[in-house]
């Protein structure tokens, strides 16, 4: 029989534990997210779960669709999957954004941002959604267009949920200042109460951080619950 200190030291253990999905989309290099990050996203929907929160889980910005299939791959019940992205180059930052967010916007503009691995940087591919549509379908996750579906285009032009939607997570994943206040002020209109919203570029960009500071500044209805390795806010 194992004693209770190898009990603990296992749980910890599989706590610490990147999921087999996480860790093999991250093979694949399809995804920027690090272990601690792909951890704290799956302890949020563990807790959407444990909590039985209702909703369905939505990303903003798939980029190669590693983490968007791991979201995907934890779907339970009648929930469905969103994802939002332009599939290709991404809007520039604006003045709401910081000068790390800026250059980083150049490089990409220039053409001389790397992909994961070297491989050629995502927004340049121009066949884009067929891959990550594609990535979908490798993973068993296809997108059928009723449980997992694609929006393609801004967010401002391609966000549109029915008064009676429900989200139970959204993983905001957009960089900038303006589509980070955008997917936020949109996103809760129509978020569960304890329902998350994950904000990946927080310790990131400025601009998001900003964008995420301003929007919860004055608000009773959402908590901050973590800064790292990224933001969780919960409505309440």
């Amino acid at each position: 029989m194992l004693s209770g200190l190898t009990r603990r030291l296992l749980k910890n253990a599989n706590g610490l534990r990147v999921p087999a999905v996480a860790r093999s989309v991250q093979r694949a290099r399809l995804t920027y997210l690090s272990d601690a990050k792909f951890i704290s996203l799956r302890d949020a929907i563990r807790q959407i779960r444990r909590e039985k929160v209702p909703g369905d889980f939505i990303e903003f910005g798939i980029a190669l669709g590693g983490s968007a299939i791991y979201i995907a791959s934890e779907l339970d019940g009648d929930r469905h999957f969103h994802g939002y992205d332009v599939f290709g180059m991404i809007p520039s930052p604006t003045e709401q954004d910081d000068e790390k967010s800026k250059a980083r916007y150049e490089t990409i503009r220039s053409g001389r941002s790397k992909g994961i691995g070297g491989d050629t940087y995502y927004g340049y591919q121009g066949d884009l959604f067929d891959k990550v549509s594609a990535s979908f379908t490798d993973f068993g996750v296809p997108v059928d267009g009723e449980r997992i579906v694609f929006h393609k285009g801004l967010f401002e032009d391609t966000v549109r949920f029915h008064p009676k939607s429900r989200i139970a997570l959204a993983h905001l994943d957009c960089d900038w200042h303006d589509p980070v206040t955008f997917c936020l002020e949109r996103t809760l209109e129509v978020l569960s109460p304890g329902g998350l919203m994950i904000l990946d570029d927080y310790n990131d960009y400025g601009g998001c951080r900003t964008a995420t500071d301003q929007f919860l500044a004055g608000r009773a209805d959402c908590r901050l619950i973590r800064t790292l390795p990224h933001a969780v806010v919960q409505r309440l």
